[in-house]
């Protein structure tokens, strides 16, 4: 995008972690708000955060998973804001279970989220997107939308989706003057662990502590929204955020396979708990 400034950004999952910093960073470049979560008090931490840099924000309470609620979100951006430039499907959940732990709700619960809350955000945001001067797309994907790990089947499955979705969109959409954006971040200082779905079993539990308290001392959402922010302002197709992300992605382009044995033999490393620590 050439500007940013008196622009509309809409971000969902804004109440926490990367949303809510995003909704910073666009603020900061000139942008005003539309934030969406289930999560009120977050919402209005992050709209103070906005208002602090002199924009703008609104707030939308928006089960993303839900079409009326998404159609609803869209007609509340429009009579507020009068249009959009720019929309960012954040909002996001996981299950930390292996496939045959996994409920069949687990998999309609997290791609209800994950998947179908990007696609609702996509398809009923484009009529505003396409009245906009110049717009944008983000979709959070996941380096795990680059690479399948264990314990993690229908997070990875929903990122993987969203990559394909994105990917798709960004060719038929590359003569609109609509860019789109697919971000694969690695560990990001966020509570997507925290509130994950986890095994109920004793080592998952510890493990789940255990993992709740390293995700504390890996890179701060800010820095993640800043390199957002960087990728629309360059139109990139992706943005991978942390150095195993990076990494990640070359080890999968140059060999699958390779690949594919090493998240296999950490998997047969592992203790009784039973989950992984990749």
């Amino acid at each position: 995008m050439k500007t940013f400034e008196n622009r509309i950004a809409v971000i969902t999952g804004a109440a926490s972690g990367i949303g809510q910093a995003v909704a910073e960073a666009f603020a900061t470049e000139g942008c005003d708000v539309a934030i969406a979560d289930m999560n009120e008090t977050g919402l209005a931490e992050t709209a103070t955060r906005v208002e602090r840099r002199g924009r703008r924000a609104t707030r939308h309470v928006v089960d993303v998973s839900k079409r009326s609620e998404m159609d609803r979100f869209v007609g509340e951006v429009e009579s507020e804001h009068g249009g959009a430039n720019i929309i960012v499907n954040n909002a996001g959940v996981s299950v930390a279970k292996t496939f045959e732990q996994h409920s069949l709700e687990d998999f309609e619960w997290l791609f209800g989220v994950n998947f179908w809350g990007v696609v609702y955000g996509c398809k009923l945001f484009l009529p505003l997107l396409r009245q906009a001067e110049e717009a944008h797309i983000v979709n959070i994907s996941s380096i795990f939308g680059i690479i399948g790990v264990p314990m993690n089947s229908s997070y990875c499955a929903s990122k993987f989706a969203v990559r394909g979705l994105s990917e798709s969109l960004r060719v038929e959409l590359a003569d609109s003057g609509i860019g789109v954006t697919s971000v694969h971040p690695g560990g990001i200082a966020t509570n997507i662990v925290a509130s994950a779905r986890w095994s109920e079993d004793e080592g998952a539990q510890k493990t789940q502590n255990e993992t709740v308290a390293s995700f504390k001392s890996m890179m701060p959402p800010s820095e993640a929204a800043r390199r957002i922010v960087d990728g629309v302002a360059n139109d990139k197709q992706r943005v991978l955020i942390t150095k195993e992300a990076h990494l990640g992605d070359a080890l999968q382009r140059i060999s699958p396979r390779a690949v594919s044995r090493l998240v296999a033999g950490r998997w047969r490393k592992m203790g009784a708990d039973g989950v992984t620590k990749l």
